[in-house]
């Protein structure tokens, strides 16, 4: 009697995984949510302080993510694909939560570039600084310097003009620079 080793597929084909999550495989909808849970979590943390409520947020994408599968036409990533719904979900849940404001001040934008600060602080402090940010501000900033989307797809997604998100995200490069600065002076001790 020949015996024969049971193999273990350990990396599923992310395609196959979707056809098969398409048609309710439960067991299918699991392992993709196994696969992207953490990074979307993460994701949602950025829009949402508490981390009960970025699940949440996180669930009630995914939730979508299940539910609009047979429109992902395997065009561009599938983790975009369930990035941009994310992104959505997380949004969704803030204005839910409550109005965000996005106060509407007239800036002379300067060719200044905020992103030449020197300092050596944590990423958990730096994420903490991004949560201390007017609702507005971080929104924009997050959507802007972390997600990548352009002005006009913040505006689209917000409700907001162009010039409404590009004054936004100063005002946030601004107060973060502003906030740095101070972190830098207390940590080497100057003033």
């Amino acid at each position: 009697m020949k015996r024969f080793l049971k193999v273990i597929q350990l990396h599923r084909n992310e395609s196959d995984l979707i056809k098969k999550a398409v048609k309710n495989n439960r067991e299918a909808q699991h392992l993709l949510f196994e696969m992207y849970g953490p990074k979307m979590l993460s994701v949602c943390r950025c829009y949402i302080k508490d981390i009960q409520k970025s699940e949440e947020a996180m669930l009630n994408g995914f939730f979508k993510v299940f539910s609009n599968l047979k429109s992902f036409k395997n065009e561009g990533s599938f983790e975009g694909w369930i990035r941009r719904i994310i992104v959505r979900a997380s949004i969704s849940y803030l204005r839910q939560q409550k109005h965000i404001e996005f106060p509407v001040d007239f800036i002379e934008f300067e060719n200044e570039s905020f992103n030449n600060i020197k300092t050596d602080i944590e990423v958990a402090e730096i994420q903490q600084l991004i949560d201390e940010l007017p609702e507005g501000y971080k929104m924009v900033f997050i959507m802007y310097a972390i997600e990548g989307y352009k002005h006009h797809e913040i505006a689209d997604l917000l409700n907001i003009t162009e010039g409404t998100s590009k004054s936004q995200l100063f005002k946030a490069r601004k107060m973060l620079q502003e906030k740095i600065k101070k972190l830098n002076k207390v940590s080497y001790g100057s003033n």
